[in-house]
Parts: structure tokens; C-alpha cells; sequence
């Protein structure tokens, strides 16, 4: 040992990455090993640090993604440079669509080749590739500004809107040696990143006042409201004004899905005929048909609680804005609201009622049918079963009809437990989900998946395996996408292999496999993993031609018009 290389008088980049995010709090990352940051996930496992490595960094970045989702921390995802760090992109990408809070580090090349383009290995000028795509973009030149640079890192993740944040760490700088006491004191710790946003009080009387002339008010509560852990105020609020609620996808469970104010069996008419909408940490995007068209009235009113200005009136005009970090905004709220102001009108609340007890025997027929093969109704019905008397249960869910028949079949009884494709209804992030949704809770994890949307992060179970995570995956098998072939001929553009056996490939790798071919038989696999909590795949077998031309979308996905 040298002096320079005495770890009593010195450090270098490695070190110091690791000690900044320990210092902040931060406790697991989610990565690919690689040049240049092999040696900081050694080091990170090494010091104490929770390292998830996998096999693909896509995988990687959404299970960074969705921990930050669900801990209000940054999840931090490690990639290798170029390559690796494009295929991290796409989760950071999604993260910042979503508000998630998400830190993609990856490893560069040196700047001095890049910048010159005399072609380095895997050279990319990552910044700038990144900035397009994430909240923030940062880089980190010099091994003192570590410190600096991932507290950056952090408040741009956590702060107003939350979104992904990319951070670059040249292969010299963490390879820089430094005097210890020198580094030790670049380093941050960062104070009140995510800092509360006060609404007006002039706001809070106006929505409220507005809320209070409703005779049919209607609370939309979107996956920022699930994000922001006010669960108590806002079903305080709902239960307290006795207004009607539809939750959207990820916000199911913040009140139980068979609160008797819940509208979601009654969606089409709730959202069509209230007069007044309040949005509580939703967007009038797509999800929502922009608040405009046939789904709507054009003489709704809304109120909107958001924490970014800039989203009010950026499809309906917003009677009500109320900006501020929902917490405070439902604090607020509640201080204010005075008993008996706002009211339903009893004829509003009436015809909910009856609209959702004539959906709810409509969709019990459906679920008590029993075809051979199952269809995604009968196949459903049987993990509801299954899970009924485990609300503790995360479910991940993807595909196109997967998704949409799940939505509504699989309750929810607490928050945070149902993690889906989200704002941009992408295809790949199950498996990520699974695993970082195993991490972060300790409990077992439901992923139901379409065999097509399995097919993305798939080789993720080598992962659930490794680490012997308690992720029970269901592959919806109808043999393609959408729908399988229904002939012998050539496979056609959403064919896949027919009668294929995803159990087996989990089996490779020691886990559990079940294959099932009707509702009993699906119910007992179920719960059987569920009871064991060990890493098992279940593949459901569906009738191929069950399941319609891009699910519950099919107007989005357009046709040709002129024929061959």
C-alpha cells in the first residue's frame, strides 16, 4: 500500500458515489454491472448498500421507477455507458411521463474522446441524448462535485412534479483519487427536498365554493394522489362531503373499491353527467378522453388540485385551480370545509346507485360463466377469488386485454397495491414492477400479465429466482397478441407459438411452475404460490380467440382505409 492508495488518507469517485447516497437516505439500487461501474455496484453490495442486479437495464429502470413511486424516494437505477444507458432510457423516460422519482446513474466514456468523436468504446454523448427525456440531466466532472451532483440529482427528482432524472459519471471521475478528509466534505446531505407547496386560501374558498353549488359532483382521484400518502385526508374529505369518487387505475384502493361512494362501476355516467369534476392528482390526458367528446359534457366545471401550474387549463378550461403538493392541499381542505356545505343532490347519489347495481349483475353473469377454454373473465374471477382475503397483496398488471379486464374485475382495499402500464400504457414493466414492488414491501406480488406483455422483461424471473423474491407471475396464454392464430398457416404479425409453456421457463431457474387449463385449477395454483411465497410462474391457458384489437382502446389504433 502506497500513500496514494491509503483508504486512511484518501478516497476516489467510487467511494464517494456510494457514500453520498448513504448519507441521503438512499438504501437500494437497481442495476446491469458493466464498464465503467462494475466496481461500484462491488462496492455498493460491499458497503451495505440493497443491489437488485439484472438482466436487462429496461427492467432495471422500472423497478427503479415504481420504488421511487412507492417510497417517495428517488430509486436509483446503475447502468453501463452507451448501450446500457439507452436502455435505461426508456424506464427513465416513463418515469418522468409518470411523476415518479427516479435517478438514472450511468457510467461514460472519457470526455475528452467523446467530445472530439474519435470513437471511444460504447462512446455517447449521454447528457444531451438523456436531456429530451428526463426532468433533469447532470453531469459530474470532477470526483469533489459528487457530493453536489447527486443532491441535484435528488431535489429535481423528488421536487413539485416528480419525474427521472439523469445523472453522468465519467469513467475518470470515478476512478479520481482524492485526499479523504477533502472528499468526505463535498459531500451533501440534503435538507427538505421534496418541500411543501402551500396552496392559496383563496383557491381552497373557491373550489369549495364551487364544489358546494354541484348537484352532481364527481372527485376523480388519479396515481398523484396515491403517490402523495394523504390517504387519511382525502377519504376524510370524500366521506366528509359524501360526493361521489372514481378511482383511476393506480389510485384504486386509496378508499376500498366497494366504498359505497365509489362510482366506478358507473363510470360512463358519472363522468358524462357531473357538473362539477374535481380532479385530485389526475390529468385530463388521454386516460380521461382530454375532458372533451362524447364522454363529457361541455358544460362541466372542474376543480383540478395539482402541484404544477402549467397543467391547468391544458385541455378544459379549470373553473377552480388549487396548486400545491396534495397534502397541503387536503390539509387545507379540511380546515375549511365546513359541515354541511356541500352536499350531493339525494337524486345524483340515486341513480349511481341503481346504474352501478345494474353493471355489477351485467358483470357477474359474465364472471360466473365458465367456458372451456377460459376466457379473461372466467380466467379473472378465479384470481379475485384467490386474492379476496389478501388485500396485503401488490398486483402488477399489463397487456391490452389483461389490463382492461383486470382493472375492473381485481378490487382493491389499500393504496399503492396496483401498479399498472400507467400514463403512456407501455408494454415491459412487469417484472421491474414485481421486483421492486417485492423489495420495497417484503410481501408477496401478483403480476398479471398478458403473454405479450410478459415477453418484454421475461427473463426477469432468473431474477425473482436469484433472489428468491415472493413474485407469483401469471401469463395470460392465448398465444399472441390480442389474440392467437387460429390456423395452421404461417404465423401471422400477432401470432406467437401455440400452446406454449412459460411454466417451464421458470422451472430453469428452481422456481415453482403451474400450468392450468380452467378456474379451479387456476384458483388452487394461486393460492398455493401465494401460501408458499416463493418465486412461481402460472401459465394460464385462454382461449386464443378470446380478448379484442387493442383491448379497451381499439379507437387509437387506426385501420386502413383502402383495401388490396
Amino acid at each position: 500500500m502506497t500513500k496514494e492508495t491509503d483508504p486512511a488518507t484518501v478516497t476516489d469517485g467510487f467511494h464517494l458515489v456510494v457514500d453520498a447516497l448513504k448519507l441521503n437516505g438512499i438504501d437500494t439500487i437497481y442495476g446491469v454491472a458493466g464498464i465503467p461501474i462494475t466496481d461500484l455496484a462491488r462496492l455498493a453490495h460491499a458497503e451495505g448498500l440493497k443491489y437488485i442486479g439484472f438482466r436487462h437495464e429496461q427492467a432495471a429502470g422500472n423497478a427503479a421507477a415504481i420504488a421511487g413511486y412507492l417510497t417517495q424516494k428517488p430509486g436509483i437505477c446503475l447502468t453501463v455507458s452507451a448501450p446500457g444507458f439507452l436502455n435505461g432510457m426508456l424506464a427513465l423516460a416513463n418515469a418522468t411521463t409518470n411523476c415518479f422519482p427516479m435517478i438514472l446513474i450511468s457510467g461514460s466514456s472519457s470526455r475528452a474522446i467523446v467530445d472530439l468523436e474519435q470513437g471511444d468504446y460504447e462512446e455517447l454523448d449521454q447528457l444531451n441524448a438523456a436531456r429530451p427525456y428526463a426532468k433533469a440531466a447532470y453531469r459530474v466532472n470532477n470526483p469533489e462535485d459528487i457530493g453536489t451532483g447527486i443532491a441535484r440529482a435528488i431535489h429535481a427528482a423528488l421536487s413539485g412534479r416528480p419525474g427521472g432524472v439523469y445523472l453522468d459519471l465519467t469513467a475518470d471521475v470515478l476512478s479520481a483519487v482524492i485526499a479523504k478528509d477533502t472528499g468526505l466534505k463535498s459531500l451533501v446531505k440534503v435538507v427538505d427536498p421534496a418541500p411543501r407547496q402551500i396552496p392559496a386560501p383563496a383557491s381552497i374558498a373557491r373550489a369549495l365554493d364551487l364544489l358546494a353549488e354541484a348537484r352532481r359532483p364527481l372527485i376523480i382521484l388519479g396515481k398523484g394522489a396515491a403517490y402523495a400518502q394523504a390517504d387519511a385526508d382525502i377519504r376524510g374529505f370524500i366521506e366528509t362531503t359524501g360526493i361521489p369518487f372514481l378511482p383511476m387505475s393506480m389510485a384504486k384502493g386509496l378508499l376500498p373499491d366497494n366504498h359505497p361512494q365509489s362510482a366506478a362501476s358507473a363510470r360512463s355516467l358519472a363522468i358524462g353527467q357531473a357538473d362539477v369534476v374535481m380532479l385530485i392528482g389526475a390529468r385530463l390526458n388521454w386516460l380521461l378522453s382530454h375532458g372533451k367528446g362524447k364522454t363529457w359534457s361541455p358544460d362541466t366545471r372542474f376543480v383540478q388540485v395539482d402541484i404544477s401550474p402549467t397543467e391547468i387549463d391544458s385541455n378544459r378550461p379549470i373553473a377552480a385551480p388549487v396548486i400545491g403538493d396534495i397534502g397541503s392541499v387536503m390539509a387545507a381542505f379540511a380546515a375549511a370545509l365546513k359541515p354541511g356545505k356541500i352536499k350531493p343532490n339525494a337524486a345524483w347519489v340515486d341513480v349511481l346507485a341503481v346504474t352501478k347495481q345494474n353493471n355489477a349483475e351485467r358483470m357477474a353473469r359474465r364472471l360466473n360463466a365458465d367456458p372451456s377454454p377460459m376466457n379473461f373473465s372466467s380466467a379473472l374471477r378465479a384470481v379475485r377469488n384467490a386474492l379476496v382475503d389478501r388485500p396485503e397483496v401488490t398486483i402488477i398488471n399489463e397487456g391490452a386485454n389483461t389490463l382492461d379486464f383486470a382493472r375492473n374485475i381485481i378490487d382493491m382495499y389499500q393504496p399503492r397495491k396496483r401498479l399498472d402500464s400507467g400514463t403512456w400504457g407501455i408494454m415491459g414493466i412487469g417484472m421491474g414492477y414485481a421486483i421492486a414492488a417485492a423489495v420495497v414491501s417484503g410481501k408477496p406480488v401478483v403480476a398479471i400479465e398478458g403473454d405479450s406483455a410478459f415477453g418484454f422483461s421475461g427473463m426477469e424471473i432468473e431474477t425473482i429466482c436469484r433472489y428468491q423474491l415472493p413474485v407469483i407471475t401469471l401469463v395470460f396464454n392465448n398465444n399472441g397478441i390480442y389474440r392467437g392464430d387460429t390456423d395452421a398457416g404461417s404465423p401471422s404479425p400477432t401470432g406467437f407459438v401455440p400452446n406454449a409453456r412459460y411454466d417451464k421457463l421458470i422451472e430453469a431457474f428452481g422456481g415453482a411452475g403451474y400450468h392450468v387449463t380452467d378456474t379451479p385449477g387456476l384458483t388452487k395454483a394461486l393460492s398455493a404460490a401465494l401460501e408458499a411465497a416463493k418465486p412461481a410462474l402460472i401459465n394460464v391457458v385462454i382461449d386464443p380467440a378470446a380478448g379484442t384489437e387493442s383491448g379497451h382502446i381499439q379507437n387509437l389504433n387506426p385501420k386502413r382505409a383502402v383495401a388490396h
